[in-house]
């Protein structure tokens, strides 16, 4: 079922867009944590302490416009930190 009145079909655009930028955000943080992994696994402390600023930006900048929630980011970078402290 598709909006009717025009304030609605305008929500409509605001929503898709938003969702796509939401979920590019989302990606780029699996995809940033999914390198870091591959890169502890292969014992590379160097190169994930340079992706670390990147990976703090963001989680923080995700948060910020609330597509995790502050708490979340908090602990994904707190996380990542014991795992990098560890490896």
């Amino acid at each position: 079922m598709s909006p009717i009145t025009k304030s609605a079909k305008k929500a409509l655009r605001q929503s898709l867009k938003r969702r796509v930028r939401n979920l590019r955000k989302k990606e780029k943080i699996k995809n940033l944590f999914k390198q870091v992994k591959k890169l502890i696994f292969q014992k590379k402390i160097e190169e994930i302490k340079k992706l670390l600023p990147e990976i703090y930006k963001a989680l923080d900048k995700a948060a910020k416009t609330g597509v995790i929630k502050k708490n979340t980011a908090a602990r994904k970078k707190s996380r990542l930190t014991k795992l990098i402290s560890r490896g």
